[in-house]
C-alpha cells in the first residue's frame, strides 16, 4: 500500500487532504478533496471530528492557495466523513455562508442542523469543474458519489475503496450502485479511503465478482453441511481465512446481508439464532 501524503495537489483543480484518522476500517485515513480552480471551491467529505492535524493541513492549503470553501458535500453519514464538518466550518473565514450538503437518510434523522438537502442528479457548477451528485445506496441508505463528467472521474466515497473491499447495509442496492458507477465508464476513481484507482472498470468488475464469489462460498458451506446450523461468525471463520481477525466483525455484517438475500430467495432459513439450509435447495 503506497503511502498517501497529507496534502496532494493532484491537478490544477483537485487537491486531496488526508484526514489523519488511520484505522482498520479507514485504512490510512479519510480522503477529502477540494475541487475547483477559482476563488470559491468545494470540499468533498470532511474527515473525522477532533483531528487537529487534518484541520492544520486544511488551513495551510487555504492560506497558501488563497481560496475559500464555499460548499461541503458529505458522501454519507459515517463519522469519518461527516464528523469533521463543524471543525472545518470553525476553521474557515466564511463559516456562515459555507453550505453543507448531504443526501437525506431513509433510516434516521440527521444529527446536525446546518445541512442542505442533496438531490439525486444535483449539479454544482464552479470555476474549473462541473460536479454531479448521484445517489448510490448500499453502503448506507444516504450514500452518494460525485461525478466530474468532463474528466470521466468519480469521487466514490465508501462505495469503492482504494484497497480491499467495503462493508454495506443492503447487498442488492450495493450491487446496483456498482453497476451505476460502471455505466459511467470512469477513467479514474478518487476513493474515500486508499490510493487513487487508475483502472476503475477492472476494479468495479472485481467488486461485483467478489460479492458473487462470497455468496457462492457461503452456499458451499451450507451444502457441504446440509443438516448443520451456522451463525454469521461461524461462516466468517470458515470463509474469511485471509482476513485479519480484527476485521471479522465487519465481515460478519456483510455475511449477514448475504444471508438475508439468500433467505429472500428461499435458499436459507433463519431459526432465531442460526441459519440453516432450506432442504429443497440442497438438491
Amino acid at each position: 500500500m503506497a503511502a498517501i501524503p497529507y496534502i496532494t495537489e493532484i491537478s490544477s483543480k483537485l487537491i486531496r487532504i488526508l484526514g489523519c484518522n488511520p484505522g482498520p476500517m479507514t485504512l490510512q485515513g479519510t480522503n477529502t478533496y477540494i475541487v475547483g480552480s477559482g476563488r470559491k471551491r468545494i470540499l468533498i467529505d470532511a474527515g473525522d471530528a477532533d483531528v487537529p492535524d487534518y484541520i492544520g493541513h486544511l488551513k495551510q492549503v487555504l492560506r497558501d492557495k488563497q481560496f475559500q470553501i464555499n460548499d461541503i458535500i458529505v458522501t454519507h453519514w459515517h463519522h469519518d466523513h461527516l464528523g469533521g464538518v463543524d471543525d472545518v466550518l470553525n476553521a474557515i473565514d466564511n463559516k456562515d455562508s459555507c453550505r453543507v450538503w448531504k443526501y437525506p437518510r431513509s433510516d434516521a434523522t440527521e444529527s446536525f442542523s446546518k445541512v442542505s438537502t442533496l438531490k439525486n442528479g444535483q449539479v454544482f457548477d464552479i470555476e474549473g469543474a462541473k460536479l454531479e451528485v448521484v445517489h448510490t445506496p448500499g453502503h448506507t441508505t444516504d450514500h452518494v458519489i460525485v461525478v466530474l463528467r468532463e474528466e470521466q472521474a468519480v469521487f466514490s466515497g465508501d462505495c469503492i475503496l482504494g484497497e480491499g473491499y467495503t462493508v454495506f447495509e443492503n447487498l442488492d442496492d450495493y450491487i446496483k450502485s456498482l453497476q451505476v458507477i460502471q455505466s459511467f465508464q470512469p477513467v479514474v476513481i478518487y476513493p474515500g479511503h486508499g490510493n487513487i484507482i487508475p483502472d476503475p472498470m477492472t476494479r468495479i468488475s472485481q467488486y461485483i465478482h467478489h460479492r458473487m464469489e462470497r455468496e457462492a462460498q457461503i452456499m458451499a458451506v451450507f451444502k457441504k453441511h446440509p443438516n448443520d446450523e451456522f451463525t454469521e461468525m461461524d461462516l466468517v471463520k470458515r470463509i474469511y481465512t485471509d482476513t485479519p481477525e480484527q476485521l471479522w466483525p465487519a465481515a460478519a455484517i456483510n455475511v449477514n446481508h448475504h444471508l438475508q438475500k439468500l433467505a429472500t430467495e428461499n435458499k436459507l432459513v433463519f431459526g432465531g439464532n442460526y441459519w440453516k439450509l432450506v432442504p429443497s435447495s440442497s438438491l
